[in-house]
C-alpha cells in the first residue's frame, strides 16, 4: 500500500500568466516567493510552496502527496508499474524546480496527475501573504472522477486513505487526522475541481466575502457550512475556471476514533452540501 503522508503542493497551467500572479497575490492573498524560468511559486504556510503557476493549458494540473522515505518511493514505483499505470521518475532538474529530493509522476484511474514527492522543502521564513486573507494553510483538493466507485477503491486500496463520509457517490478521503484531504467529485473528465485553503476563522472568511464581493469576484457557494466536515465554507471563482475555497473549523478524527469510525452517507443535493441552506453555484455539486 502506499503510504500518503500529506498533501504538498499543485501545480497549474494558465492562459494568461500575469493576470493569474496578479489574482493570486491580489484577490486569493498567497505570497509569491519565487519566480524560475516560467514557473511561480507562492506560499500559503510552512511549505516551500502551494501552488506553482506557470502559462500553458489550464488542463494541465498535478497533485503532490508526500511519502515518507526512498523506499516507500522505490515500493510505490513498483506497486503502479504492476498495476500497469505508468509511471515516470523525476529527473533530477524537475525534482529541484519542484523542491524534492525526488519524486514519480502517475495518473489516477481518472486521469489526474500525481506526483509522489520524498523529502519536499519547507521554509524556514514566517508566511506572509500579499493580501490579509487570514489563511493558514493549503489543506484539500477537490477531483473530478469519471467512475467514483473506481477511484475510491485506488485511494483506499492502493492507497491508504480512508473514507470519512460521502455525498451522494463522492467520497471525501483522509489521509491524516483531517476530515478529508482529497474529495473526488463525478464528472465527464478528470482534473482538479476546486483547491482548498484553511483560514484562522470565520472573520477572515467573511471578511473575504465582503472583499471578493466588492471587487466583482463570483461567489460559486456560500457563505455555509458543511453537514461532513463542519467546516464554514465560501467557494469562488479563478482564472481558467479554477474554483478555490476558504474553509474554518473542519473536523478533525483522532487516532482513538478510527477503529470505531463509519462514514456517514449523505444526498446529493443542497442539502448534502450545506446544512445553512447555501445551494452551489458549481457544476460538480450540482444534481
Amino acid at each position: 500500500m502506499i503510504n500518503l503522508h500529506a498533501i504538498r503542493y499543485v501545480r497549474l497551467a494558465t492562459k494568461d500568466i500575469q493576470s493569474t500572479v496578479q489574482y493570486a497575490q491580489q484577490i486569493l492573498g498567497l505570497q509569491q516567493v519565487r519566480r524560475e524560468g516560467p514557473f511561480f511559486y507562492f506560499r500559503s504556510d510552512d511549505r516551500d510552496h502551494s501552488v506553482c503557476y506557470y502559462e500553458g493549458d489550464p488542463a494541465e494540473q498535478t497533485v503532490a502527496f508526500e511519502v515518507g522515505a526512498a523506499a516507500e518511493l522505490d515500493a510505490a514505483a513498483a506497486q503502479l508499474e504492476a498495476m500497469r499505470a505508468p509511471v515516470r521518475r523525476g529527473r533530477r532538474d524537475e525534482s529541484e524546480m519542484r523542491r524534492v529530493e525526488d519524486f514519480i509522476t502517475f495518473s489516477d484511474p481518472s486521469g489526474n496527475q500525481i506526483d509522489l514527492v520524498l523529502r519536499p522543502h519547507d521554509s524556514g521564513r514566517r508566511y506572509h501573504a500579499s493580501r490579509d486573507a487570514g489563511i493558514e494553510s493549503f489543506s484539500h483538493v477537490g477531483l473530478r472522477t469519471t467512475d467514483a466507485a473506481r477511484d475510491e477503491a485506488f485511494w483506499t486500496t492502493t492507497c491508504n486513505a480512508r473514507v470519512s463520509d460521502r455525498i451522494g457517490d463522492a467520497p471525501l478521503l483522509r489521509i491524516d487526522e483531517v476530515h478529508h484531504r482529497i474529495a473526488l467529485f463525478p464528472s465527464d473528465r478528470a482534473g482538479v475541481q476546486h483547491v482548498n485553503f484553511q483560514v484562522g476563522s470565520i472573520d477572515n472568511l467573511m471578511r473575504s466575502y465582503y472583499f471578493l464581493l466588492e471587487r466583482g469576484v463570483p461567489i460559486r457557494f456560500g457563505p455555509g457550512r458543511h453537514p461532513t466536515s463542519g467546516a464554514v465554507f465560501l467557494y469562488f471563482a479563478g482564472p481558467d475556471g479554477m474554483v478555490y475555497e476558504y474553509s474554518t473549523g473542519v473536523r478533525l478524527i483522532a487516532a482513538d476514533e478510527e477503529a470505531g469510525y463509519q462514514p456517514r452517507q449523505f444526498p446529493f443535493g443542497p442539502t448534502g452540501f450545506c446544512m445553512w441552506g447555501a445551494r452551489p453555484g458549481i457544476e460538480e455539486f450540482s444534481v
